[in-house]
């Protein structure tokens, strides 16, 4: 692989003209579908297999124009202290609200009037007008939203409190300028790394033109793919974040050529040849991760999975060819201004040397490697001093950060999990006092049958423990289904309303399903958990194999899984500390505090240990590569700290401060995922990458490396070290640059 790679490494740089007008052609044809396509809509959410999914589409077959999937808005009244909602005056006032609702729009499907439909509190305080609509929520006109949310102004004016809630005011999420603060500290960080403005310039460009192409090509397949409107948040998440990763691996392996002595074409092609197959490998990691979600069989997380997996794999593309084409066009000016002296001086001596009859030979690097140790040699030399007392530092730190993660309750955000300040959990607030806690998450119960089995389906609920109030079935036109209503007595993600929803599907029938809301969301949970096993043990296998063949060794890869499920356990204990027991929540702008998504476990998985095991091939390559050319074991770990800490520590924090962007994203579920993602890069890169793997490799001592003969000869070289390079670079350059010829690739 390294011979190929290094191979098109050379000839983007030759070709670095055709090249770059090719990706800014690919940008420009991406962006204009993007500008020209249909609109996005949120993708419609599926469980298959669940009954709440069974009994959604019986809704939609047996009850045509029901609107199943449509929006939903609860518009709430509350009368002054001491006055009632049926007083003449107000309740003139809310018919009034009625009026305007069925008016508003054409978007409405129904208006109900609460004191028509008995939606109005035993204590008078309290009456609510429900609205649905034709359209999903992403699909209501500006114009809707505006006359729902201008309802009841009279009343307001009148001493009325009123609040809306439901799914109606739901919108696109944004992030705000978070991201941009995080690319902002991403530029910083690579300046102080590279110490030159066009060496920190070429990673930051190259990723935006990735993610620009990876969103583009997503908005303009969303409508036809019917992809959710999260998914480009998503992919825009990570492919950012690898896209500068995975440049700033190779732009640091060019300077490391340079400044040994090779000619710019060469060191073009030994970056990409060397570091651009630690690139690869890092990449198919991640793209295993998030392909390997669609084993969870929810469609929705399927293409969250695959899209953001497309733009990784163009990340991987644009380090392979745009990065070699630009450093063509940088020359140079990506090396620091001591380099630049010395390969000056360097060039100067040659010329001289040339004149007098006696060239000299090696780069200015080959010298240029300082006496001076640096910090990650340092670092390294420690942990090899005390490797027992590291090891035990980061187990048990990381342990006890992970405690909180045996109190994990996951769920699915309701309005109840909204800021207080906001309308919906006001509105949710208002219904729950006026109403009792299980009226924000009712329960609907399809019988498919006649009147009769609707009626005892009815009956039998009614005698379940746990449901506060349940309503006569409705049956459609035909006559061979009914719709029943049922209150919880607790609140939509109580373990109450769960274990009601589980009894009334044991007790009712198999002509009985429940759905609605709250009970997608308890089988969108238990799906997860089903699934989490399964998709732990295929990622987790598939990097198992694909490690062993980079590193040509059992105990290495055990040691990097290992690793990695004691940094995600010790994240997700982190999240739930944050955003469920409500630990520095203010810092982090958690309003409320509730369960933990249903899918960050899963997801967190899948995406941490892609990003993890990035470090893991860019640091331990350069060990093995040291250690297969001779080095002793504890030299091989000083050597990869050496040449590999500086870099993965910008890597690092790069990463961490892009994914810290999305925390100050106002969508719930994005500030989570992006809390839990930066959290978890700071534990795997900083702990267990950076203290853990070095203290382990140290007490193995050579049996790290250690590959049975017979599976060493079955599983397939792909020479990431690229030992096939020496020779060749020696032959094209001509020049029998002696040992600079047998400098290995770093990473």
């Amino acid at each position: 692989m390294a011979s190929f790679l290094y191979k098109i490494g050379r000839s983007a740089f030759r070709r670095r003209r055709l090249v770059a007008l090719l990706w800014v052609a690919l940008l420009a044809l991406a962006g204009f579908g993007a500008a020209t396509a249909p609109a996005a809509t949120s993708s419609s959410f599926s469980i298959p297999g669940t009954e709440a999914q069974r009994a959604f589409d019986l809704l939609e077959e047996r009850f045509p124009g029901s609107n199943a999937d449509g929006a939903t808005a609860r518009v709430v009244f509350k009368a002054p202290e001491g006055r009632s909602v049926n007083d003449p005056e107000l309740k003139a006032e809310v018919t009034e609200a009625v009026a305007d609702l069925t008016s508003g729009s054409d978007q409405v499907a129904s208006v109900s009037d609460p004191y028509a439909s008995q939606a109005v509190s035993q204590d008078g305080s309290t009456a609510y007008i429900s609205v649905t609509y034709k359209t999903n929520p992403f699909e209501l006109t500006e114009s809707t939203r505006s006359a729902l949310e201008q309802t009841g102004e009279a009343a307001r004016e009148g001493g009325m409190t009123v609040e809306i809630g439901g799914d109606a005011l739901q919108t696109i999420p944004h992030t705000g300028a978070g991201e941009i603060v995080g690319v902002v500290i991403a530029a910083i960080v690579l300046v102080i790394t590279f110490g030159s403005l066009v060496a920190a310039g070429l990673p930051l460009v190259t990723a935006l033109i990735g993610v620009g192409i990876g969103i583009s090509g997503i908005t303009a397949l969303a409508s036809t793919l019917d992809l959710g409107t999260t998914t480009s948040t998503l992919a825009m998440m990570i492919g950012l974040a690898v896209g500068i990763d995975y440049a700033l691996f190779i732009v640091s392996r060019y300077r490391v050529e340079r400044a040994e002595g090779r000619e710019a074409e060469e060191a073009a092609g030994r970056a990409v040849g060397t570091a651009g197959s630690a690139v690869v490998f890092a990449g198919l990691t991640v793209i295993i991760a998030l392909v390997g979600l669609a084993v969870v069989n929810i469609p929705m997380l399927s293409k969250m999975g695959f899209a953001a997996a497309g733009t990784v794999a163009i990340a991987v593309l644009v380090a392979l060819t745009l990065i070699p084409a630009l450093l063509g066009f940088a020359g140079d000016r990506v090396l620091g201004r001591a380099v630049r002296k010395a390969l000056a001086a360097e060039d100067a001596k040659d010329a001289e040397g040339a004149k007098g009859g006696a060239p000299e030979t090696g780069g200015a690097a080959a010298g240029g490697e300082t006496a001076k140790p640096n910090a990650g040699t340092r670092w390294a030399r420690f942990v090899l001093r005390r490797p027992v007392v590291v090891l035990l530092a980061g187990v048990i730190g990381l342990g006890a950060v992970a405690i909180p993660a045996a109190s994990l309750q996951v769920g699915l955000p309701d309005d109840g999990s909204q800021p207080v300040s906001t309308t919906q959990r006001k509105a949710y607030d208002l219904l729950s006092e006026g109403f009792g806690p299980g009226f924000n998450g009712p329960l609907v119960v399809v019988v498919d049958g006649d009147a009769a089995a609707a009626e005892s389906a009815a009956e039998t609920i009614r005698g379940i423990e746990g449901a506060a109030a349940v309503t006569p079935p409705t049956p459609n036109k035909a006559g061979d289904a009914a719709m029943i209503t049922v209150i919880p007595e607790d609140r939509p993600s109580s373990k109450a309303t769960e274990d009601l929803v589980h009894d009334i599907r044991e007790q009712s029938g198999d002509d009985v399903y429940v759905t609605g809301a709250t009970a997608m969301n308890i089988d969108f949970s238990q799906r997860m958990n089903d699934a989490l096993l399964p998709y732990l043990g295929l990622v987790v296998g598939l990097a198992f194999l694909l490690l062993m063949v980079v590193f040509r060794s059992i105990l290495v890869p055990l040691k990097a899984a290992l690793g990695f499920l004691l940094s995600v356990v010790a994240a997700l204990g982190g999240v739930v500390a944050v955003f469920q027991w409500g630990w520095l929540g203010s810092l982090f702008g958690v309003e409320q505090t509730g369960p933990i998504m249903s899918m960050m476990p899963i997801f967190m998985i899948g995406v941490v240990f892609g990003l993890a095991m990035d470090y893991e091939v860019f640091l331990v390559t350069r060990m093995r590569e040291a250690y297969v050319h001779g080095q002793r074991p504890g030299e091989a770990i000083v050597t990869g700290f050496r040449h590999g800490a500086r870099v993965v520590t910008a890597a690092a924090v790069i990463m961490i401060a892009v994914f810290a962007g999305f925390i100050g994203s106002s969508e719930q579920m994005i500030k989570m995922i992006g809390f839990g993602l930066a959290i978890a890069v700071v534990f795997d890169a900083f702990v267990v990458r950076m203290a853990i793997v070095p203290a382990v490799l140290a007490l193995l001592g050579a049996k790290a490396w250690w590959l049975p003969r017979w599976l060493d000869r079955a599983l397939p070289d792909v020479d990431v070290e690229g030992d096939r390079l020496r020779g060749s670079a020696s032959a094209s350059d001509g020049s029998g640059e002696g040992e600079a010829d047998r400098e290995l690739a770093r990473v």
